[in-house]
């Protein structure tokens, strides 16, 4: 992501170190002093719904109590930089087959740690925004997809199996989940420039979905990714790979987004040729 942050605007992008803790006041305050920001993108989480079953305490500690050090960090060190939250729209939780697409002002009910901990850190950053005047926007992205992406991921993972299988490294098998279930996709590169058409243009205190709008069969994309490989591979399902209270159906609104000048560029063809390319490519090379 951070390359196609450069490749958007132009920013003078400024990274922690690998071994930043976000949860260490006095390195919170060490990157601040040395950047002193103009704009915030906070990406950092515990991003992984499974591992948010297994360690719920963990993640609430990087998602919550890590977003509260850098609000801190910033309040100690005077600054007021534009501030985008990157929640999830995982925090929607269970919703009908008949009601998408979801929008802004569907209610929240979070159904794994990893969402509560999103839909907690967004409150705090929005008490934040009323009490500390800190100009803090939320956007809540669906899933995507790109180059760069782990394998505990959904279609990275596929792509990696279908490279091995291409390899010859890899029985002609996949192992998957549920994968009669559709989700909202968007190019990595889409999602950029969604964040920073908030952090620029959106109004402070408010959320924004960033989602392609269209919903996709997961079978369906990994067929297609088979196509891209020229493999022929059956499915195995893996009970492992399921997820308590998994959501059937979701397809997101981006009307809000689309208000801020924002369109999606790239197809989902676009974003699984890149993937599958990467993953033929690192299998190849070991």
């Amino acid at each position: 992501m951070a390359t196609e942050i450069r490749e958007a605007r132009g920013y003078a992008l400024c990274l922690p170190p690998v071994d930043f803790d976000l949860l260490d006041p006095r390195q919170v305050d060490a990157q601040l002093a040395q950047y002193r920001p103009d704009a915030v993108l906070h990406l950092a989480a515990q991003s992984n719904v499974a591992a948010s079953f297994q360690d719920p305490e963990g993640t609430f500690r990087v998602n919550l109590t890590g977003t509260l050090r850098l609000l801190e960090g910033l309040r100690r060190a005077k600054l007021s930089p534009a501030f985008l939250f990157v929640s999830s729209g995982d925090v929607y939780g269970r919703v009908s087959d008949s009601e998408p697409p979801i929008s802004e002002d569907r209610h929240p009910q979070p159904r794994n740690p990893y969402a509560v901990s999103k839909a907690a850190a967004e409150m705090l950053c929005l008490q934040w925004a009323m009490t500390e005047a800190l100009p803090i926007k939320v956007a809540r992205p669906f899933n995507h997809i790109g180059r760069g992406q782990s394998d505990s991921f959904v279609l990275p993972a596929f792509a990696r199996q279908v490279a091995e299988i291409h390899a010859g490294r890899r029985e002609p098998i996949v192992d998957v989940g549920d994968i009669d279930v559709t989700r909202d996709f968007s190019h990595v590169a889409d999602v950029v420039e969604a964040y920073l058409s908030i952090l620029e243009n959106g109004k402070v205190g408010e959320i924004y979905n960033v989602a392609s709008g269209e919903s996709f069969l997961i079978r369906e994309l990994l067929a297609k990714l088979k196509h891209l490989a020229g493999v022929s591979a059956s499915d195995r399902q893996d009970p492992t790979r399921f997820r308590p209270a998994e959501q059937r159906t979701v397809r997101a609104s981006n009307g809000k987004l689309r208000g801020l000048g924002w369109r999606p560029k790239r197809s989902i063809d676009d974003a699984l040729g890149e993937i599958m390319d990467e993953w033929k490519r690192r299998i190849t090379n070991g």
